[in-house]
């Protein structure tokens, strides 16, 4: 294997505890803070979603090389979904200003680096093997 091949592996192996820590706080912390109204509408949906996507980063090492870039972007595309709910959360004032920044400035941002520099690699080495 070479140097860049081992370096992806390891960006995609740290994806998972990034977004374990992000689950556990966003549980912990953001909602269970909810509205009771809310914890079981946006924050059920919310924690669905987390779910969904921490599956597919799993998913990441065990399928196929040709097929990650697919699931990279669903992954992607689960994020900015939740970016949207947390934007939801804090406009409505169901969080308060300092765990909102917390979450999209610390949390989703790493993982969102991750995942972005994973994407640009497999998109890149995709094509070359085709």
């Amino acid at each position: 294997m070479t140097s860049k091949v081992i370096e992806e592996e390891n960006s995609s192996l740290k994806l998972i505890p990034k977004f374990e820590k992000y689950m556990e706080y966003m549980l912990e912390i953001v909602l269970i803070q909810l509205p009771r109204t809310e914890k079981f509408s946006i924050g059920t949906e919310y924690k669905n979603l987390m779910y969904e996507t921490f599956r597919n980063i799993l998913y990441i090492e065990k399928i196929d090389i040709t097929q990650r870039l697919l699931y990279l972007n669903k992954i992607d595309a689960d994020l900015n979904t939740q970016r949207v709910l947390l934007r939801i959360m804090k406009k409505m004032q169901w969080i308060n200003e300092k765990r909102f920044d917390y979450v999209m400035n610390t949390l989703i941002k790493e993982i969102g680096m991750i995942l972005g520099g994973l994407i640009k690699y497999y998109a890149k080495n995709i094509k070359k093997s085709i």
